[in-house]
């Protein structure tokens, strides 16, 4: 990915500040603070000092050929930055350099920024939603939500936003609403949603539907063994209209899904029954790996915790938390898509240590991208 490219995709990212008193305009210290992020950054400081670093590289590059802002200065920039803006143009961005091909699976889910806790103004925590390729490991788009509740609100504005025509979109139990389903079938798209007991007659009647399956010895059954523990996952799909009672208000609702798992860790063992509805007509096989493939997304929470350490930045005045999380899922992308066969802090280590690492990143990664 050239520059200009860049700087094409996110001109929609306005700068509010007085024109005559700007000396570091803002598509450059948005960049400058994206490959410092590419390379490991995790605050102000880190940014500063990564620009400071390659200065040459950048100056080559037509970016701070005045100079270097501090650290406080890169903080204000970006904090007061529109999130809004900054959010829409990522989506388009990422809708325009990856096709989602028809079946593919869309997990979303919700994320709590833990270091975001506005001290100064007692304000709650951040929440961000995201949605995540699973198959291609992809965060597509995130929206922000005050508080965890409003997921529920939270998530179709997400979905609207996104083009998932022909996806299969799986969300955990609290996102098990109906006008969530609606909007996910109204998009050209499928839903899988966790059934748990915020839909307590729902969930009553998907049980009572799989009644003989729970009673029968499973002909067939997947078994992993990892790390001394032993699961065993077995699912089962049944036609919505086994379901006893009046359910139309779910949208397009054609398939039940119950997968048993089996646990033996350590000299215990567990059985456990998960639940979901459907708008798409799903094998066993289909059900058991879109079940699967929807925590890949708490993978990619996990590797922002553990690699980025989204949880322990303290960063929280203004927009800085929440544009800083954005930074951080376009730099996981292009992390992700550049091809060389290294973990992401392998890739993060050397831009680095060079630029011409980061030059892959930037280039390379996302010509790979286009091609999922």
């Amino acid at each position: 990915m050239h520059i200009d490219e860049f700087k094409e995709s996110f001109h929609a990212v306005t700068d509010d500040r007085q024109s005559a008193k700007v000396t570091y305009c803002l598509f450059e210290v948005l960049f400058g603070s994206l490959c410092a992020v590419i390379a490991g950054a995790k605050g102000w400081f880190d940014i500063r000092e990564y620009i400071l670093g390659y200065h040459e590289w950048f100056k080559r590059n037509g970016m701070f050929i005045q100079g270097i802002p501090a650290d406080d200065t890169i903080a204000r920039i970006i904090s007061r930055m529109k999130p809004e803006p900054f959010h829409a143009c990522f989506i388009n961005w990422m809708s325009a350099v990856h096709s989602l091909t028809d079946g593919q699976i869309v997990a979303i889910d919700g994320k709590i920024l833990r270091g975001s806790y506005n001290r100064d103004a007692r304000a709650s925590t951040i929440h961000m939603i995201s949605a995540y390729a699973s198959s291609n490991k992809l965060v597509l788009g995130q929206l922000k939500t005050e508080e965890k509740s409003n997921e529920i609100t939270a998530i179709p504005e997400l979905i609207k936003l996104l083009d998932i025509k022909g996806t299969l979109v799986t969300i955990d139990a609290m996102a098990c609403q109906t006008e969530i389903a609606k909007t996910i079938v109204d998009q050209d798209a499928d839903y899988l949603l966790a059934v748990k007991n915020n839909q307590g007659k729902l969930r009553q009647a998907v049980e009572a539907a799989f009644t003989t399956q729970r009673a029968a010895t499973p002909e067939r059954i997947n078994a992993e063994q990892s790390h001394g523990r032993v699961e065993v996952r077995q699912a089962h799909v049944l036609s919505g209209e086994m379901l006893e009672g009046n359910f139309s208000r779910w949208k397009g609702l054609k398939s039940l899904v119950m997968v048993e798992n089996f646990r033996y860790q350590q000299g215990k063992a567990t059985l456990e029954y998960r639940y979901y509805i459907s708008s798409k007509l799903l094998s066993a096989e289909q059900a058991a790996s879109a079940v699967r493939e929807h925590w890949g997304i708490e993978s990619m929470h996990w590797v922002l915790d553990v690699t980025m350490a989204e949880d322990a930045c303290q960063i929280y005045k203004e927009h800085g938390a929440e544009n800083l999380s954005c930074l951080r899922h376009i730099g996981l992308n292009m992390l992700r898509s550049e091809p060389t066969k290294l973990s992401i802090v392998g890739k993060q280590k050397r831009c680095m240590m060079n630029t011409s690492m980061l030059e892959a990143v930037l280039s390379d990664g996302l010509s790979e991208m286009g091609k999922k």
